[in-house]
């Protein structure tokens, strides 16, 4: 018996501006906070029930400047809203927001599985007259594929692509200034893209058709990829040769402006990074060859700390040692742990030392041990995530460590080294 679903196609007055599946997650909840303290009435789609209860109490679930403090205002504008059971918010929506991206399986190939579902579930709900918003990054195409669907379903939904393109744990802040790519298969629909941008960013809108907007997103995701693989691999190839990085780099960079947009090394990770360049790779037929290289930089770097330590720093004896890791999080001040090289680091690290402990100020774990623990116990320390607080650790904690930082992070490094 086919399930029952509200009667599609039929167009009412819509009880929401915006309606965004998903919208509990890093990408979703700001972008709805936006919205709604824009004047705009907005509805939070999620199946987690667990972060809807945190919000709904007016805190973010995860680190967002400013976050608390925005979102209870959302709420006390009763212009936000939460849903985690009634789909039929999404018929009531004028605009319905998807973020959902596309994910890469364990042999790096799109999976569009997860969209493909999310749509199929939904799509009794959908109406005449609105617009599908997809935010997260997807397979080049998938814009196009999804308004055929609609097409085929003989339904008058315009797709349209609009990518985030701003720094975690910063959302608020950068979705206020920064420009807004915004594309369309159709003008009515990009003029709808172009009001509600233009109603929470003073940055204005960015045009562009539904496929140069995909492939925007990867081609930056994959640019600052591969800037970073070029880090790593100055790193290992001075580290290899007894060469202090941290001297050569700040050789290279001190009052010299061609190279300042040189990052520094460190592990290079993250849920987009590495999956969008891998996209990219099955976009050109597997003919991506830098970013081939830069996945085997980036995604080696782990290893070749541990061999730097096991062959050149502690003689062999690393069985005998303990290590401590400092930071958890895939980049500093964030608690996201998502494809963090931090866990690679730890698995690799369990099955050469004595024993591995590892510290994050914010990511909660039961595994984890005090920082004080950390360095009392520890042979090795390596800064794995850079929190700004791993800077302020006294001298003398660090006395007598082998000290292994790769983003030249802790003050005293050196002279440890040299205790």
């Amino acid at each position: 018996m086919k399930k029952a679903g509200p009667a599609r196609r039929k167009t009412t007055s819509p009880a929401y501006d915006v309606c965004i599946i998903g919208g509990a997650g890093h990408v979703g909840l700001p972008l709805g906070v936006s919205f709604a303290l824009a004047g705009m009435r907005t509805v939070l789609f999620d199946i987690n029930k667990k972060s809807l209860a945190l919000i709904n109490k007016g805190k973010f679930p995860f680190k967002e400047k400013g976050g608390d403090v925005a979102l209870r205002r959302a709420l006390k504008s009763k212009l936000l809203s939460t849903t985690a059971t009634s789909a039929a918010v999404i018929a009531k929506s004028k605009v319905v927001v998807l973020i959902i991206g596309t994910p890469v399986d364990e042999f790096h190939n799109p999976q569009f599985g997860a969209l493909d579902k999310i749509i199929e579930k939904y799509l009794p709900y959908f109406r005449d007259g609105q617009v599908l918003m997809l935010r997260s990054t997807v397979f080049p195409g998938t814009s196009e594929r999804l308004q055929k669907f609609f097409t085929k379903h003989k339904l008058a939904v315009g797709v349209s692509f609009c990518p985030e393109r701003i720094v975690e744990g910063k959302a608020l802040e950068e979705l206020a200034v920064m420009p807004q790519i915004i594309s369309a298969f159709d003008k009515g629909t990009l003029a709808q893209m172009r009001e509600l941008f233009s109603r929470v960013s003073k940055g204005g809108v960015v045009t562009a058709t539904p496929l140069e907007a995909e492939l925007s997103k990867l081609f930056s995701n994959a640019w600052r990829y591969i800037k970073f693989a070029v880090a790593n691999q100055f790193y290992t190839m001075a580290t290899s040769q007894g060469v202090d990085y941290a001297r050569l780099y700040k050789t290279m960079t001190d009052r010299y402006d061609r190279n300042r947009d040189l990052p520094r090394p460190g592990f290079a990770a993250g849920p987009c990074l590495f999956k969008d360049t891998m996209q990219l790779s099955a976009y050109s037929q597997n003919q991506f060859f830098l970013g081939h290289a830069a996945m085997l930089v980036n995604e080696g770097l782990p290893q070749f700390v541990l061999e730097h330590i096991k062959h050149k720093l502690c003689s062999n004896n690393l069985h005998e040692m303990t290590i401590g890791i400092l930071g958890m999080a895939f980049k500093a001040e964030s608690d996201d742990k998502r494809d963090s090289l931090s866990y690679k680091l730890r698995k690799l690290a369990k099955l050469e030392a004595k024993e591995v402990y590892m510290h994050d100020y914010y990511i909660k774990d039961d595994s984890f041990t005090t920082l004080d623990a950390l360095l009392r116990k520890s042979d090795i320390i390596i800064v794995a995530a850079p929190h700004a607080r791993y800077a302020d650790i006294p001298k003398e904690k660090l006395k007598g460590k082998i000290i292994v930082d790769m983003w030249n992070h802790v003050p005293h490094t050196k002279q440890a080294a040299e205790l």
